[in-house]
Order: structure tokens, then C-alpha cells, then sequence
């Protein structure tokens, strides 16, 4: 393993590097003095606005993959990479509809508290902790690895160390922070974000007198397949990859792990929706700008780029920004690409402080306190195995993304764990929340279903398997897609659907009702700590109005 001499190192990256990495800490000390008992390390005390959770929500989605992995993916194949971000403009309509406000009033710390309101506690709880694990090793990998190639462009340190800094600063946070200094690392984080990707699109159309049209010329003719980069065919062989890779992304959303987290730190129902509306907002305004950005790194660097972006174009947007800054080896091009690379950095930061919080909650509040312990646990034993659990997964993700390398485009990564999210704990919160039969039998089918056949196919999909078939590199041939939500996620609802037929359950069709009423009312929501156990009074509260209101 080799690692670089001081010498090779570039001091103005890394001078910026250190600034982002001392505010942040800054944060996190801030954060540590106000962070003691459970709620306020899991959910920062529920004191988040809609406002700052919107800014939050945004700054959690809007991940490497965004920055680096969808602009390098719209450099290399044009108008394919575009179904990720329309997909992505669209994400948050399904978390608006259907789970926003329900978990805000439904659950408490993480999403098993929703499953296990209304089945049975602890198989509920722990098949919740499966797919919120298996979401966020996924998206955690993909995190890590984007850290490790910016890092090693940005300042000369190379992929291991630098994977390794990183891990200890998310660590860091997380441990010490808890979710209030994660949620302002990822506003602060969003913020630098917006201004960078302003910044960036302006400077792109200043080149073409601000004409989308002239842009879009100079990208085709910068192609060797310029019909393609307009037309389509270049990242997906069929319209069925297109299709799965964007249903990945639009549903996938809606069972991510750390995003669904974010609801529980508002103070009510009204500020969960209120804060999608500012995260639709941002986001979408975002993505626009990434495909901007992405045409432009095409029609500025050309075919001569294609090699400093990297085989997966994570490194089009840094390169993007030194050629906009005077070029390699002048003072504006380093200075603009040390601001943008250390704005992707704090981008990475914050999202894998949410992901680490998400994975820790699975843990400890859902395995050990709700299952090992049954609810006999002080506060502070619950918040201490959150901090162990946390460091565990945290050097799992490290030693994952070091022994994986920096092969892979962080997209596709990430389409992978929105795959796992939308096969699993989509279809098994949604059906807890609207369908009156379903029980835990189907809960436990479902979420297994959707994970490892999501595992399977992902393990079979070209960009994984080791080279079995030459023509797309998986023994599936031509059945194989890069990302297989589209057959995994109605295996997920049909494993669902064939567990609770075959599973019965006394008093799942009464427990629907009585969570039906909390989630569209909030009655018992909030205070009602441990929901069926801790809160008997606002749950017979619950069921009663559930008996007169909604009759079976």
C-alpha cells in the first residue's frame, strides 16, 4: 500500500479542507453540550422548524452521488442521465402523500416504531433493523468511496488515508453531536451546496451567452456519439434499465432510513410537511442545476476531459470548475477547485453522519432496548450503545469502501441502496399504514423478500458480477439490469401480501385502526413514549375513537 510524501501534498485544499472540517467540529462541540437523553440525541430534542428540517432533508438527499456521481454521469451518456434526476425531482411526492405527517405522529425515534405500533414489537423491530442495515452499508459504501476519490484529487492523500479521515470525522460527529449537530452540519452543508451549484451554472452559460440550446450543441459535438448523448442508449442498453433505475429513485426515497429519521425531529405534523415542501423546493432546483453542470462539463472539456474525470466521471465537476478557474497549474483554477472539491467534501460529511445516526437507532433503540432489553434501559445506557454501535458500523463502512476501491460511479451505488430501500421498507411501511389486515408475518415476508432479492439481482446485475457472461457481464444476459428495482420491488409488496395471508394475527385489523387515527390526528403522538407499552392511556384514547369513528 503506498502513501503519499508531504511533499506531494497541496497546501491550499488542504488549508480549505481544514477550514470545513474546524467549523464542523465547531458544530459538533456545540451540539455535544446539549445533547444528553435520548430524544435529544436522536431526534435533537424535536426543537428542528420545518424551515431548518427542509434545509436538513435536503442536505441529507442531496449526497455525493448528486454532485459528483449524477454530473458524471450526465458527462459520459447525456440525456440517459437525465431519467436519475427527474426521477430524483419527483422523489419526495410519494413522502409527501403517504408517510410525512403519518411518521411524524406514528413513530418516535425510527421507522420500526411505526411497524411495531401496530404488530408485534419485537420481530417487527427486529426485521426493521435488517432493512435499515442493509439501506445503509449500501449507502454508506458509496459515501465512503466518493470521499476517498475527491479527497485524493483534492489535496494528493491517497484513497485508503483518506477514506480513513473521513470515517474519523463522521464518527465524530455522530458519537459526541448526536442528530442536532448532524442536522446543522447537513444545513450548513445544503447551503454551500445551493451557492456552488448557483455559482457553477452561471459560470457554464456565461460561456454560451446563456443559451441552453448553444450549450447543448457544444456537448453533442464534444461526444463520439453525439446522436446518442441526445437521444438516449448510451448508460441503459434498454427502455426497461431506464425505467428500473428511475423507479428505484422515486420510490426508493420513501424508505431511506435517514431521510424518514429527519421527520421525528420537528416539533409536529405541520412543520414534517412544511419542511418536504422547502426539500422538494431545494432539491429540485438542484438537480436542475447538476444536469446544467453535467452538459457543461461535456461542452467546456470535451473528449480530452474524459480521462481527468475518471472511468466513472466522479472528477467532471472538479475538472469542470479548474477549467473554469484559468485551467490546471493557475492560481484561479486551484483556488476554484480546492472551493468546490472541500463544498463536495462537506456534502459527503453530513450525509454520512445521517446515514451512521439511521444505523445506530437500528441498533440500539430497536435491537437492544425494544428487544434485548424490553424497555428496562435509563436513557443514558440507550444513548451509550448508540455511540458503540455507531463506532462498529462506522469502521465497517471503512474497511467496505477501502477493500471495494474507487471503481465504482457513487451513482450507482446509490441507485443500489434505493433499490434495497424501495424492495423493502417501503412496501412494509406503506401497507402498515393503509392496509387494516396486514400483520406481522407479512411484515417479517416482505422486508426479507425485498432484501435479498434485491441482493440477489444486485449481486447478478452487470456492474457487480466478476465477468460471467462477455456480453453483459452477468449469467442473467440480457435480463440483467444495473439496477433491479423493477422486479424487486413487486417481489417486495408480494412477499407482503403472501405473509399476511398466510399469517393471522389477533387484533392487527384494531391496531390499524388505532394507528390510523394517531397518524391522522397525532393523538398520543409526541409525548407518548414507547408507543403500546409507554403510552397505554393515549392508545385506549386512540382505540376508542378508532371504535366510534372507524368501525370495522
Amino acid at each position: 500500500m503506498t502513501y503519499v510524501l508531504a511533499a506531494e501534498l497541496k497546501v491550499l485544499p488542504l488549508a480549505i479542507f481544514g477550514i470545513v472540517l474546524a467549523v464542523t467540529l465547531g458544530i459538533t462541540y456545540w451540539a455535544s453540550k446539549r445533547t444528553s437523553t435520548a430524544t435529544e440525541f436522536w431526534a435533537a430534542g424535536r426543537t428542528v422548524t420545518g424551515f431548518q428540517n427542509g434545509w436538513a432533508i435536503a442536505g441529507d438527499y442531496m449526497s455525493a452521488s448528486s454532485f459528483l456521481g449524477f454530473a458524471g454521469l450526465v458527462f459520459l451518456f447525456g440525456v440517459d442521465a437525465f431519467v436519475s434526476l427527474m426521477a430524483a425531482l419527483v422523489a419526495f411526492v410519494p413522502v409527501l402523500l403517504f408517510l410525512a405527517e403519518r411518521m411524524r405522529n406514528s413513530g418516535k425515534y425510527t421507522l420500526a416504531d411505526v411497524l411495531s405500533f401496530r404488530l408485534r414489537e419485537r420481530p417487527a423491530r427486529l426485521v426493521a433493523a435488517i432493512g435499515t442495515l442493509a439501506v445503509v452499508i449500501v449507502y454508506l459504501l458509496a459515501q465512503m468511496v466518493g470521499a476517498g476519490v475527491l479527497i485524493q484529487a483534492l489535496t494528493g492523500v491517497s484513497f485508503t488515508p483518506a477514506v480513513i479521515v473521513v470515517g474519523a470525522f463522521m464518527l465524530a460527529y455522530v458519537i459526541f453531536g448526536g442528530m442536532l449537530a448532524t442536522t446543522w452540519v447537513q444545513i450548513i452543508k445544503a447551503v454551500l451546496l445551493m451557492g456552488a451549484g448557483v455559482l457553477l451554472t452561471i459560470l457554464v452559460l456565461a460561456k454560451v451567452g446563456f443559451s441552453p440550446g448553444e450549450l447543448f450543441n457544444r456537448a453533442t459535438k464534444q461526444h463520439d456519439d453525439p446522436d446518442g448523448f441526445l437521444s438516449g442508449g448510451l448508460q441503459f442498453d434498454t427502455k426497461l434499465a431506464m425505467i428500473s433505475f428511475g423507479i428505484a429513485f422515486v420510490l426508493g426515497t420513501a424508505g431511506l432510513p435517514h431521510i424518514l429519521m429527519r421527520f421525528f425531529t420537528v416539533p409536529h405534523a405541520r412543520a414534517a410537511r412544511s419542511s418536504v415542501g422547502w426539500a422538494v423546493f431545494l432539491i429540485g432546483s438542484f438537480y436542475l442545476m447538476v444536469m446544467v453542470v453535467g452538459v457543461g462539463a461535456r461542452a467546456i472539456l470535451g473528449k480530452a476531459g474524459e480521462e481527468a474525470a475518471g472511468k466513472g466521471g466522479n472528477l467532471a465537476v472538479p475538472t469542470l470548475a479548474e477549467s473554469l478557474g484559468g485551467g490546471a497549474n493557475s492560481t484561479g483554477g486551484e483556488i476554484f477547485l480546492a472551493v468546490i472539491s472541500a463544498v463536495a467534501l462537506a456534502t459527503i460529511l453530513a450525509v454520512v453522519a445521517g446515514l451512521v445516526i439511521s444505523a445506530s437507532g437500528a441498533v440500539a433503540h430497536d435491537v437492544w432496548t425494544n428487544v434485548v432489553r424490553k424497555g428496562h434501559q435509563s436513557e443514558r445506557e440507550e444513548v451509550w450503545v448508540a455511540k458503540v454501535a455507531a463506532t462498529g458500523i462506522g469502521i465497517l463502512a471503512i474497511v467496505l469502501a477501502i477493500a471495494g476501491g474507487a471503481g465504482f460511479n457513487v451513482s450507482v451505488l446509490v441507485g443500489m441502496a434505493f433499490c434495497v430501500a424501495a424492495s423493502a421498507n417501503f412496501p412494509a411501511l406503506l401497507l402498515a399504514l393503509f392496509w387494516e389486515r396486514f400483520n406481522t408475518t407479512g411484515a417479517i415476508v416482505g422486508m426479507l423478500t425485498g432484501v435479498g432479492t434485491s441482493a440477489l439481482f444486485i449481486v447478478l446485475s452487470a456492474p457487480v458480477w466478476p465477468g460471467a457472461d462477455s456480453t453483459t457481464g452477468s449469467p442473467l444476459g440480457t435480463w440483467a439490469l444495473d439496477n433491479p428495482a423493477i422486479y424487486t420491488i413487486p417481489l417486495g409488496f408480494l412477499g407482503c401480501y403472501v405473509g399476511t395471508l398466510l399469517g393471522h394475527e389477533r387484533g392487527a385489523e384494531r391496531s390499524y385502526h388505532e394507528l390510523y387515527v394517531r397518524a391522522e390526528t397525532g393523538l398520543g403522538a409526541e409525548g407518548a413514549t414507547g408507543l403500546t407499552r409507554r403510552a397505554p392511556r393515549a392508545r385506549r384514547a386512540a382505540g376508542a375513537m378508532a371504535t366510534h369513528v372507524l368501525p370495522k
